[in-house]
């Protein structure tokens, strides 16, 4: 494995973690104020970062870059991490992992479309089977109130991974020539400000920044806010940085695998057998690609 590889699954791993407390934290916060919040909170993070890493503040970048940075930032982030929230809140931990099927062919279809990049047939043999494992393990449960609560969660999941993917690839010829910290920094800081402003004409300021008012669920939300829009934004993106769009995302897609074992460990929802063939097949679909040169 080379370092991307290892970046993109560890940024499977943290999103994980991140996505078990998003889910504690849905319960009592709204999908647009947790948004709100763990953007504010992720922003202030990079920008402390930027200077530890000997970046400047306002990098000189063509006009045109900050632009499609900022449009990266609305659909990636403002857009995308909301509809996923919202697809957490309807369907649960497991099941909104196993929505995230989509992620993989999304991110090397749009790989495709942007970079024409074409993937081997072991990478391609390996991706068929985390993509079968995390569609084996598809079933409504207890987690889900209703049919329609099934059918609006899952378009929203596989909408966010669509937006996501194209949100991020957009920009990838700049993400590979600058600071992956200032980026995010930048993205964040659009994301959230755009978030933040457009909500607000629909929602009272209160509801927007409920996040902020509720320090009883802090100790949920600022780890939360660390591990996902923070570490694993920049593994995420430092993985497409040093690998290729394709493998990065197989290996991203591990997260399904850890997002049904923690939610079992630590949300008590129930494995079954299907989930269990699932998780054999993506495992298995993880080691082929890693085998490939």
């Amino acid at each position: 494995m080379n370092e991307g590889e290892v970046f993109a699954v560890l940024a499977a791993l943290v999103w994980s973690c991140c996505v078990i407390l998003m889910r504690i934290s849905g319960f009592q916060i709204p999908p647009v104020a947790l948004t709100v919040f763990k953007g504010g909170v992720a922003s202030v993070l990079f920008i402390a970062a930027i200077p530890l890493v000997g970046e400047s503040f306002i990098p000189s970048l063509p006009a045109w870059d900050y632009l499609r940075l900022a449009a990266s930032a609305i659909l990636g982030i403002t857009i995308a991490d909301t509809l996923y929230a919202a697809a957490l809140n309807r369907l649960g931990a497991s099941l909104q992992a196993l929505a995230g099927v989509m992620y993989s062919p999304s991110m090397v279809a749009v790989g495709y479309l942007l970079f024409g990049e074409m993937l081997g047939t072991g990478e391609l043999l390996g991706g068929t089977l985390v993509v079968t494992g995390v569609a084996v393990g598809m079933r409504k449960t207890e987690d889900v109130k209703s049919p329609r609560d099934l059918v609006v969660g899952i378009t929203m999941a596989v909408s966010s991974h669509l937006i996501m993917a194209f949100g991020i690839l957009m920009v990838r010829d700049v993400i590979s020539e600058h600071s992956v910290v200032w980026i995010s920094a930048y993205r964040f800081l659009v994301a959230t400000i755009v978030l933040s402003v457009g909500a607000s004409c629909f929602l009272s300021p209160r509801k927007v920044f409920l996040g902020f008012a509720r320090r009883d669920i802090w100790k949920i939300m600022l780890p939360m806010s660390f591990l996902g829009p923070f570490m694993g934004t920049m593994l995420w993106t430092a993985g497409f940085k040093y690998t290729s769009v394709g493998r990065a995302a197989i290996y991203n897609q591990l997260s399904t695998v850890f997002i049904i074992l923690l939610a079992v460990l630590f949300l008590k929802e129930r494995i079954t057998g299907r989930k269990v063939l699932g998780l054999a097949l993506a495992v298995s679909g993880a080691i082929v690609v890693a085998l490939q040169k």
